[in-house]
């Protein structure tokens, strides 16, 4: 089952709050030409993010967004509604990251969360980690990106 509220909110979440298998959804964030051809311009400078005119000419018939602009909207969209603002530790590092459509000017991307797996930590009682699947998708429900997202989270209550 799919749900768009998570309880508790975000402001008292910790990592007794993700339950495996629980799936959410979150959005929207419009992709605008604007932010596509800034983001290339200072982390991805290929013509097909850069240059209207030419990536029509290119592999992708238009222009379209850099995987690492998509991947950072899906982060934007993860602080906002997933990662706990009371009990987020950072994260050791990221799973796989598949780019399997392009997002371009007009997108209008949202995300759907399934709690994987989650791991209390022997050696530190007071955190565990968390595993999550990732899924960004477009305005017409397609698949754009997927993600094992990796986070470290502070419990509630540490084991005795």
């Amino acid at each position: 089952m799919t749900n768009s509220v998570f309880n508790p909110p975000i402001e008292d979440r910790y990592f007794e709050d993700y339950i495996p298998g629980s799936v959410y959804e979150f959005g929207s964030i419009v992709v605008e030409e604007k932010d596509i051809i800034d983001f290339a311009k200072k982390f991805d400078p290929q013509a097909f993010h850069l240059d209207p005119d030419k990536a029509m000419k290119g592999p992708f018939g238009g222009l379209i967004a850099s995987g690492w602009h998509t991947t950072a909207i899906t982060m934007r969209l993860l602080v906002d509604n997933y990662i706990s603002r009371v009990a987020s530790m950072g994260s050791p590092g990221s799973g796989s990251i598949r780019w399997l459509r392009p997002v371009r000017p007009g997108d209008v991307l949202s995300i759907r969360v399934t709690v994987l797996k989650t791991t209390r930590s022997r050696l530190k009682p007071d955190r565990g980690i968390i595993r999550s699947f990732v899924k960004t998708m477009n305005q017409s429900g397609e698949v754009v990106m997927t993600r094992t997202a990796i986070g470290i989270f502070q419990c509630r209550t540490p084991m005795e």
